[in-house]
């Protein structure tokens, strides 16, 4: 229901998600099947390049590296104190519209690094409470992959999509991998290896990430438009809620209100009985601290003073091997062999938990425009020297390993940079916990003896090892709102339900105690459906 008034537009619901990403799209599917309640969507940003348009916003990225992506940010919503980690994205379907699709689920362990390891902290339910879920969303996603190992890949049911295939290169890298006595297997993407809701099955374009042109990777603008097609959710774009008014003796939320992000800057009041934040690591928690009043002085579901802290994240070492083998370079470059070998090492010494990926890579083989000699190339000679440069093999290897976050790894309100509405904007500081500080040089240095000897088993050399780019920020980055069973030392209880208000929750990345090490998407997905779940129940 829309109330216009003098002073505002009121627009009423039962339940008001904000943020319209990856998270918030599963989650208003679940509630639209499992609840009779209205459910109300409300976007910062506008819709960005709808799929008709993305062949041809391909074909101008791959002519002039434009962005396929057009008007999917606010200029003046921003985050800073991190150049990793977060992304500007404010858009209907947020980052998930140009992600990669790579869709690999936690490990057992992640979920008890307390119990098994004596570091980081435990989460409040186990990898068992979460495989419901995982699997929901990966048949809501459409998630193509291969069983691994059941020791080592666990999983209640199958997958939903068979497994992208192995092309040749990774057959022929999966044979190099298994003499180092390394297990690996097709990577799980949200991509269709069949056609699937009616979109394509995947071509191999090779541009899965920025955009994919045939529809075959899932993004959450599918999931928006057949949810508006059937009416069973309404979406409000171009709209900033800027604060959460809470009842001063109750703690219950009474409404949300913000601004029109369109040349009107209009206000806007949204009243429903629930409210949940889908907006992700780092506009869930300032959203939070935005909405402090006399009664909450340090803003809301904060009587831990732990919103917008213990920030978690995870960096990478990655290797590029030349090995004595013939291999095609690119042919679907992007796809890869996982292995979760190193995420369940059992009993160690030290701590170190990480995921292995191996990609075909065309590093050392590229084209030239000068030989050896400094000679300029052209035609045939160019052609000629690049045939030959392109003979051999390279690999790439990556290991991600899981960051402990410290409690002062945080976001916080900095007044010197603000929006057009005067609200400040977060800034960042990523931190290592102690414990994990101290262990950052032996395990980069274990990643790089394991590549050494992934080279040394296939008659190989390495070309080049280089850790993440830079120290600033975080891949995966989740956290700013954690959950446990504690309220003075969590944010959320293991629903995702805030312990200081009972009509409150915060779904996704934001929840996580700890990120693992591997892409999180999947998992920030999960932990949605499950608060999801828990609100459809009441």
């Amino acid at each position: 229901m829309i109330i216009q008034n003098s002073e505002t537009t009121v627009h009423e619901a039962d339940i008001c998600i904000v943020g319209s990403g990856i998270t918030a799209a599963m989650m208003a599917a679940h509630l639209a099947e499992h609840t009779t309640q209205s459910v109300l969507v409300v976007e910062a940003g506008k819709p960005t390049t709808a799929f008709r348009d993305r062949t041809r916003a391909r074909e101008r990225f791959l002519a002039y590296g434009e962005s396929p992506w057009k008007a999917d940010h606010l200029d003046d919503q921003n985050a800073f104190g991190t150049t990793w980690g977060f992304s500007p994205s404010m858009h209907v379907g947020g980052l998930a519209m140009h992600w990669g699709g790579v869709s690999p689920r936690y490990s057992p362990e992640d979920f008890q690094l307390r119990s098994l390891y004596g570091v980081g902290s435990d989460w409040p339910f186990s990898y068992t409470d979460l495989d419901p879920f995982y699997q929901e969303a990966e048949e809501r996603m459409g998630v193509a992959g291969e069983q691994g190992p059941p020791a080592l890949d666990p999983r209640g049911k199958p997958y939903p999509l068979p497994p992208l295939p192995i092309n040749y290169n990774l057959a022929q890298l999966q044979q190099w991998a298994g003499k180092a006595d390394i297990a690996t297997w097709s990577t799980p993407s949200a991509k269709n290896s069949v056609e699937r809701d009616g979109r394509a099955q995947c071509q191999r374009c090779d541009t899965c990430y920025p955009v994919c042109p045939t529809g075959a990777k899932y993004s959450p603008d599918f999931t928006w438009d057949a949810l508006m097609a059937a009416k069973k959710i309404t979406l409000l774009t171009q709209t900033l809620i800027r604060r959460l008014e809470a009842d001063a003796k109750t703690g219950r939320i009474t409404a949300a209100t913000g601004n029109r992000t369109d040349a009107t800057g209009a206000p806007v009041t949204v009243r429903a009985k629930t409210f949940v934040l889908a907006a992700g690591f780092v506009w869930s928690p300032h959203l939070l601290l935005l909405s402090r009043s006399e009664a909450f002085p340090n803003g809301l579901a904060n009587r831990s003073g732990l919103v917008g802290k213990y920030l978690a994240g995870h960096r990478n070492v990655n290797a590029y091997l030349q090995l004595p083998m013939e291999l095609l370079p690119g042919i679907n470059a992007q796809h890869s062999l996982v292995s979760k070998q190193f995420m369940r090492p059992g009993k160690q010494s030290r701590y170190l938990r990480h995921d292995l990926r191996i990609w075909e890579s065309s590093v050392g083989r590229e084209p030239r425009l000068r030989d050896d000699n400094e000679t300029l190339l052209f035609g045939d000679a160019l052609l000629k020297d690049w045939q030959q440069r392109a003979k051999g093999a390279t690999a790439r290897v990556r290991g991600y390993y899981d960051v402990l976050p410290d409690k002062e790894s945080k976001l916080w309100l900095d007044n010197t940079h603000t929006n057009r509405f005067g609200d400040p904007m977060p800034t960042m500081a990523f931190k290592d916990a102690p414990e994990s500080a101290a262990l950052r040089e032996f395990q980069e240095e274990s990643l790089r003896d394991l590549f050494r000897r992934m080279a040394k088993a296939g008659g190989g050399e390495i070309l080049r090892m280089e850790n993440s780019a830079n120290d600033l920020g975080q891949e995966h980055p989740t956290g700013g709102c954690r959950m446990g069973t504690d309220p003075m030392d969590s944010v959320v209880n293991g629903d995702g339900r805030a312990h200081d208000h009972e009509n409150l929750w915060v779904a996704g990345a934001p929840a996580q105690p700890t990120a693992s090490c591997c892409n999180g998407t999947l998992t920030f997905v999960a932990v949605g459906l499950k608060t999801a779940a828990a609100i459809a129940k009441g």
